[in-house]
C-alpha cells in the first residue's frame, strides 16, 4: 500500500509540474480585421497643448490607432481614430488625448451602424440572422451574437429616453394608439 501511495504522489507531482510549466497567458479575444477596400476617414486627436505643465515642450513618441465600422447611406466605412502620444523629456510625463465617447466602449461599431441595425430590426422587421447575411455579402463577418449584444446595449443606453417619454405620455389626459393587427404566419397552418 505504501508503494502505491508513493507512486500516486509521484504522478501527482509530475502532473503539477507539467501544468505549472505552461505559461498562463490570458486569451485576448481576436477582433476581425476590417476589409481594406472599405473607404477610410482619419480623425486625429491630440493634446490641447504641446507644452508640459513643467514648462518644457512635449515630444511625439507614437500613436494609438482604433478603427470603427460605420454605415452611412448604404455604404460601409471605417473611421480611424488616431491618438498621438506625447512625452516630456524632463519630467517624463506621458500625455495623450482621451478616447472619444462611444455608445459601446471598446466596440468596433459607430453610432450610425448601431442605428442601422436597430432600424432594420425594429422598423423594417429584418431579423438579426438576415442582417448577418447582409453584412456577410458586404464582406463583413458580424455574427448574430454580436448583433444581439449591440441591440441589448443600445436598449440599456436608450432607457433614459424611454423613461422621459413614459413620464411625458402618462402626463397627458388622453392617449391614442393604432391597434391595427399585424398578420403573422401561423406555424403549421402554412397561411397568414
Amino acid at each position: 500500500m505504501d508503494a502505491d501511495m508513493a507512486a500516486i504522489e509521484e504522478k501527482v507531482n509530475a502532473l503539477r509540474e507539467a501544468i505549472g510549466a505552461k505559461p498562463t497567458t490570458p486569451q485576448v479575444p481576436r477582433r476581425m480585421r476590417l476589409p481594406a477596400e472599405l473607404p477610410r476617414t482619419d480623425t486625429r486627436h491630440g493634446p490641447a497643448s504641446t507644452t508640459c505643465r513643467c514648462g518644457c515642450g512635449l515630444k511625439r513618441i507614437g500613436e494609438d490607432v482604433s478603427e470603427k465600422l460605420g454605415y452611412l447611406l448604404g455604404v460601409f466605412t471605417v473611421e480611424r481614430h488616431i491618438r498621438g502620444k506625447w512625452v516630456c523629456d524632463q519630467c517624463e510625463t506621458l500625455t495623450q488625448a482621451p478616447v472619444p465617447a462611444q455608445v459601446i466602449d471598446k466596440g468596433i461599431s459607430t453610432a450610425g451602424l448601431l442605428a442601422q441595425v436597430l432600424v432594420a430590426k425594429f422598423a423594417d422587421r429584418l431579423p438579426l440572422y438576415r442582417q448577418e447575411s447582409v453584412f456577410a455579402r458586404a464582406g463583413l463577418a458580424l455574427p448574430r451574437s454580436t448583433l444581439g449584444e449591440w441591440v441589448g446595449v443600445c436598449g440599456l443606453r436608450l432607457q433614459p429616453l424611454v423613461d422621459a417619454l413614459k413620464v411625458e405620455l402618462l402626463g397627458k389626459p388622453v392617449l391614442h394608439a393604432d391597434e391595427t393587427p399585424v398578420q403573422m404566419l401561423k406555424p403549421g397552418a402554412g397561411k397568414l
